[in-house]
C-alpha cells in the first residue's frame, strides 16, 4: 500500500504562513516540533488523522537525517505534494537558519564584545550536560526497539559502547562505527533479510569516502553530508560527527568556538542540525554557512520526496529496521561519548561549576534545555563583567 497526498487542496500561501510560524516558534528540538505539527495538522486543522500522523513519525524515525524536519516536510507533502513539501520544508528551516547565521557573525567575530564572550563561555559550559541528557532520553525507546531478550540487550550495550568510545577517541571513524553496527545487526537478523532497496542504504557508501583527502569547500561539503545523512536518533548526533573535523582536522574553529556553535544550535528555533551552519560560517563565511546548511538538509528533502509515497513499505522493510536497531544504540553512545571531548574543551575552571549545575538542572531536575543554556549564558556574562578571564 502506498501513501498519497490528501485530496483537499490547502493553499500554498497557508503552507508558507503556517510552516514559517512553526520555524519561528520551534524552540526545544524535536519533541516541540512534533507537538506543534500535531496541534496544527491533526488537532486544529484536521488535515491529517491521528493514525496517519503517528505512522509518519514512526517512518521518519527510520530515515537518516533530522526526523522532525522530515516530518514537517512530509506533512506539507500530504497537503500539496512536492511543491508543498519544498515550500514547507524551506519555511520551517529558514527562520532558524537566518538567526543562527546572524548570531555566528557576532559570536565568531575576531573581537567580540566582552559580554558575548562571557555568554558563549557560560552556555558552552553546559553543553556536555545537554549531550548526556540527549543520549539518556533516547535509551528507553532504543532498548525496547532492539528486543527484550538477553542477547538483544547485550548487543545493544556493545553497540552503545562502541559508539561512545569512537566519539570520545577516534572522531573521524565514527561514521564507520555507526554504519558497521547497523550492518552487523542486519547480519545477525539475516533471517528477516529481503533483497529490496531502502532509502537507508544510501548511507552505506558514505562510510568509505576518505574525508581527509578533501579540502576547502569539498571538505565542508563532506562534513555537512555526514551530518545530513547520519543524524539517527536526533539532531545532537551531529556533535561527534562534526567536532573532530571542524576543530582538529581542518582547524575551522577552536574547541571553545565549537562549544559555542552547539549552544547556538540549541537555543535557536528550528532543527538542531542547523548547528552545521555555524561550522560552515567558521570555515568560509556566509557562503560556507549557506552551503553547509543546504547540503545537510538536502538528504531530508530527497528521502521524503522520493519515499513519501512508499512510507508503509519503508516501515515494513526488515533490513531498514534491523539497521536502525544496530545504528541507533551506537548513535546514543556517540552522543554520550561526545561529552568527553566537549568537556575537555573548557578553557576556564569557573566553567566546571556551571557544568555541574547544568547536569543537576537537566538530569536530576529534568528541566528545559533552552532555559538551562540561557541561565548558563547569563552566569557567563556576570562572570565576564566581574573581571574574571573569559
Amino acid at each position: 500500500m502506498t501513501t498519497t497526498p490528501t485530496p483537499s487542496r490547502v493553499s500554498l500561501g497557508t503552507i508558507i504562513r503556517e510552516w514559517t510560524r512553526l520555524g519561528c516558534i520551534g524552540f526545544g528540538g524535536p519533541p516541540t516540533h512534533i507537538a506543534l505539527l500535531r496541534r496544527l495538522c491533526v488537532d486544529e486543522r484536521h488535515w491529517l488523522d491521528e493514525h496517519d500522523f503517528e505512522d509518519a513519525i514512526a517512518t521518519t524515525n527510520l530515515l537518516p537525517g533530522p526526523a522532525s524536519t522530515q516530518l514537517a516536510i512530509y506533512c506539507a507533502w500530504r497537503l500539496r505534494g512536492k511543491v508543498g513539501a519544498l515550500l514547507g520544508g524551506l519555511c520551517f528551516i529558514l527562520p532558524g537558519l537566518l538567526l543562527i547565521l546572524a548570531l555566528s557573525v557576532v559570536f565568531l567575530a575576531k573581537h567580540p564584545p566582552l559580554f558575548v564572550l562571557g555568554a558563549a563561555a557560560g552556555a558552552g559550559a553546559a553543553v556536555p550536560a545537554v549531550a548526556l541528557r540527549a543520549s539518556w532520553q533516547l535509551v528507553p525507546s532504543s532498548r525496547r526497539r532492539i528486543g527484550v531478550e538477553r542477547s538483544h540487550q547485550f548487543r545493544w550495550f556493545v553497540y552503545a559502547l562502541l559508539g561512545g568510545v569512537a566519539a570520545a577517541t577516534i572522531g573521524p571513524l565514527l561514521v564507520l562505527v555507526i554504519v558497521s553496527c547497523g550492518l552487523c545487526e542486519i547480519v545477525v537478523r539475516r533471517q528477516g533479510w529481503r533483497r529490496e532497496s531502502s532509502s537507508r542504504h544510501v548511507v552505506w557508501p558514505l562510510a568509505i569516502v576518505p574525508s581527509v583527502a578533501l579540502g576547502g569547500f569539498g571538505a565542508l561539503s563532506w562534513v555537512a553530508l555526514k551530518v545530513g545523512a547520519l543524524s539517527y536518533g536526533g539532531g545532537f548526533v551531529i556533535v561527534p560527527l562534526m567536532q573532530h573535523d571542524a576543530v582538529h582536522t581542518y582547524h575551522w574553529m577552536t574547541a571553545a568556538q565549537f562549544l559555542n556553535a552547539v549552544a547556538l544550535g540549541q537555543i535557536t528555533p528550528g532543527p538542531v542540525v542547523q548547528t552545521v551552519a555555524v561550522v560552515g560560517y567558521a570555515a568560509a563565511g556566509l557562503a560556507g554557512g549557506l552551503l553547509a546548511a543546504s547540503i545537510a538538509f538536502a538528504p531530508s528533502f530527497f528521502f521524503v520526496l522520493g519515499g513519501a509515497p512508499h512510507f508503509e513499505r519503508i516501515r515494513a522493510n526488515v533490513p531498514a529496521q534491523s539497521f536502525l536497531k544496530g545504528a541507533g544504540p551506537s548513535v546514543i553512545g556517540a552522543i554520550a561519548g561526545s561529552a568527553i571531548p566537549l568537556g575537555l574543551s573548557f578553557q576556564h575552571l569557573w566553567q566546571i561549576p556551571i557544568l555541574a549545575g547544568a547536569a543537576l538542572w537537566l538530569l536530576i531536575g529534568k528541566r528545559n534545555v533552552v532555559g538551562c543554556l540561557l541561565i548558563a549564558g547569563v552566569v557567563g556574562i556576570v562572570v565576564a563583567l566581574t573581571g574574571v578571564p573569559v
